[in-house]
């Protein structure tokens, strides 16, 4: 009898552990489906914070930006076959989209821009080399460095 009851006690204690877990750190906001004309304008918004535009600057990167998007959207109901090849293809509009963006820009604006870039691009690696293969974020140990000594 105080076998079964003891055995009861830690299947309810291990069911109440499993279930206590915490599930709403795992479920991931959905963005707003936007179209283009709004992606565009968001961008264009933020590249005029970021460098201060001018109004012809302004909306010559809009054209630019609702361009991009279009391209971005045909791309996303475009067949899913031949990532390889869609990736050059996306990585030559990307290049494409940059020269003609740092065409418009001054210098001082460039200078800015690329900074921008940069920091980006560190913050992308940073972020990458959490992840493994799988898709899932890499557990590191837990390292504390003791106060310094004074």
């Amino acid at each position: 009898m105080k076998k079964a009851i003891l055995t009861i006690a830690i299947a309810v204690m291990g069911l109440s552990a499993a279930f206590a877990q915490d599930t709403t750190k795992r479920m991931r906001k959905s963005m707003p489906k936007m179209t283009a004309e709004q992606r565009a304008e968001k961008a264009t918004a933020r590249l005029e914070k970021q460098l201060s535009l001018t109004a012809d600057q302004k909306t010559k990167i809009y054209a630019i930006e609702l361009e991009n998007a279009k391209k971005i959207d045909t791309w996303r109901s475009a067949d899913k076959g031949d990532i390889k090849g869609k990736m050059k293809e996306r990585k030559a509009a990307m290049d494409e989209q940059k020269t003609k963006i740092d065409g418009i820009l001054t210098a001082e604006q460039k200078t800015k821009m690329e900074a921008f870039r940069a920091e980006a691009k560190e913050k992308a690696g940073k972020m990458r080399k959490g992840w493994d293969r799988g898709g899932r974020k890499d557990k590191a140990p837990a390292v504390s460095t003791p106060p310094a000594q004074g």
